[in-house]
């Protein structure tokens, strides 16, 4: 016998495609299909194909939600379970880790994509240069866009048309100019954006993606993560520059977020405290924080764990970078054999970072779609009587149609009309009045005496019933109460048992396993043992010998 299968809702929902658009660093676009249980590993891919990209390490996709927080792509994730916003997902290519030495990367397309991307941050305001940097990271722009100055195709004022910085005085125009005519020429694209990398990388806001947040003065300050470590700026300073090789823990708390380091000078602990406007806006810093850290320090991939972004006692957020280091990528990149490949440089005007759209609306263009709220129904069938239907459509059609609706009481008289029955009056039928009168009376007095006997009668009955119901309610909430509490204790004794015992195996044994070792290894596990163990043991014993003192002097 042939047996019949039928596939579960759960399954016909992971074959539904949905359609993902990818914005480039050149500000053109690729789209793909994904199903709801592909990850984002799948669509980096997918836009690594289409450049034929192998040094890819460096670059992450970045979308943005409905409340305009940005988030990384995470590649082990599936995308649906990531994006909150709806249907299609808009998403960008950006890079992510900076290079430490761009001149140690193999590709020349790798470097054409970072000079994209510094490009986009000398545009946007983030990578900051003073008066002499910005000329010639400008001139460098120029050449690798044009070429060779020529005076019969380029006009007096022909920097007007590239939009290079948010503020782009005539002075500067008139500088980068000179650097074009003169110091520049003869250099192909692919040299002149290798100097613009060079000059680029020196600079001390390189690679740094700034989280605006307040300090503990509550002064505002924007923080980084770059190759060298964490960086603090307040203005267009720098007032902190904390290695990573002197980071020992990042963590938050709501919107409170913490760095952890040690100052070397005076080898004491150190602790910064910041404030973000959101929880989101805290942990989404954390994770670079975290991910910074992990490709720029670690010397191994293997080499990198879970953290967890509170205390021991406290387990908050768990997250573990996924990917190769900064060193196995370099490593890799000088193993690369192949014939290079060919780099499609956008010609000037194709790209929207250098057209007339302003500053503004290149801003706008960054930012994913906003789901659309959902349409609510006309008409909504909760009730299963048509006397509800009736009455439901009639107090949905009051709001979207004043001008067609007859007054209220026209409604209730046409509802009235609809549901009465003349069987079913409830009035006394009317007595002949040729019958006795002084009988009927007294009939009449009574059948209300014994209606008053029976009323009283039930009244009585009810407010023991609702008495003796009380009590029970009463009794039943308060054996309810101990119960709960009675569980909560034994919950609480069951894990002070299995937990007092494995603290003390850990701190106080010397048991050389392999995971022991690994627990005692933690940050979280130095941080109680240093600071909350040593105290209470010292205490303790303190308290026993003066106990003992006193027990044998008497």
């Amino acid at each position: 016998m042939k047996m019949l299968r039928f596939r579960s809702p759960s399954l016909r929902s992971l074959d539904q495609e949905i359609l993902c658009t990818i914005r480039l660093l050149d500000d053109s676009e690729i789209s793909c299909s994904i199903q709801r249980d592909t990850r984002g590993q799948f669509l980096l891919d997918h836009v690594c194909n289409h450049y034929n990209l192998l040094e890819k390490d460096y670059f992450g996709i970045r979308y943005v939600d409905p409340e305009k927080q940005r988030h990384w792509l995470e590649p082990n994730k599936p995308v649906v379970r990531q994006m909150k916003s709806q249907q299609p997902y808009t998403m960008c290519f950006r890079v992510k880790f900076y290079p430490h030495e761009p001149m140690k990367i193999k590709e020349e397309l790798t470097r054409y994509l970072l000079y994209l991307q510094l490009k986009r941050d000398i545009y946007h305001g983030r990578l900051l240069c003073p008066f002499a940097e910005a000329a010639y990271l400008g001139a460098c722009i120029i050449q690798a866009e044009l070429g060779d100055y020529d005076p019969e195709e380029h006009p007096s004022d022909y920097i007007r048309d590239f939009k290079l910085f948010p503020k782009q005085s005539l002075k500067l125009e008139r500088k980068i100019m000179e650097i074009h005519k003169n110091e520049l020429r003869g250099q192909c694209a692919a040299l002149a954006e290798l100097n613009m990398l060079q000059r680029a990388h020196s600079l001390e806001t390189y690679g740094v993606d700034p989280h605006p947040c307040k300090d503990f003065t509550g002064s505002t300050a924007f923080l980084g993560f770059t190759a060298t470590g964490f960086v603090v700026f307040q203005g267009n300073k720098r007032i902190h520059l904390l290695k990573w090789a002197d980071v020992s823990k990042l963590k938050f708390e709501g919107k409170t977020f913490y760095v952890i380091g040690i100052q070397k000078e005076v080898s004491e602990k150190l602790v910064l405290t910041f404030h973000t406007s959101t929880p989101a806006a805290c942990k989404h810093l954390w994770k670079c924080g975290v991910e910074n850290q992990a490709f720029y320090k670690c010397a191994k991939s293997s080499q990198i764990k879970t953290v967890s972004s509170s205390n021991i006692f406290f387990k908050g957020s768990r997250f573990r970078y996924s990917g190769r280091v900064a060193k196995e990528v370099i490593e890799a990149s000088s193993k690369i054999q192949r014939e290079p490949p060919e780099v499609r440089r956008a010609q000037f005007g194709q790209s929207r970072s250098f057209n007339s759209l302003s500053h503004k609306n290149l801003i706008m263009n960054m930012e994913p779609l906003v789901p659309a709220l959902p349409s609510t129904n006309e008409y909504e069938e909760t009730a299963m009587d048509s006397g509800r239907r009736i009455l439901l459509s009639i107090e949905t059609n009051t709001h979207n149609r004043h001008a067609l609706m007859p007054p209220l009481r026209d409604i209730s008289v046409c509802l009235l009309s609809l549901f009465s029955s003349p069987c079913a009056s409830m009035l006394p039928t009317p007595v002949d009045d040729s019958q006795g009168g002084a009988q009927l009376e007294a009939e009449r007095e009574r059948d209300r005496a014994y209606e008053r006997t029976r009323l009283a009668a039930r009244s009585r009955m009810s407010g023991v019933l609702t008495s003796s119901l009380r009590l029970l309610s009463s009794n039943d909430r308060v054996n309810a109460c101990v119960l709960s509490v009675a569980r909560f204790v034994a919950v609480v004794m069951g894990v002070l048992l299995v937990t007092v015992p494995t603290l003390l195996l850990l701190l106080e044994s010397d048991i050389d396993v392999s995971f022991l070792h690994e627990i005692r290894q933690t940050p979280e596990f130095e941080q109680f043992h240093y600071e909350y163990y040593c105290p209470l043991r010292r205490w303790i014993l303190c308290k026993i010998s003066m106990a003992m003192e006193n027990l044998w002097s008497d």
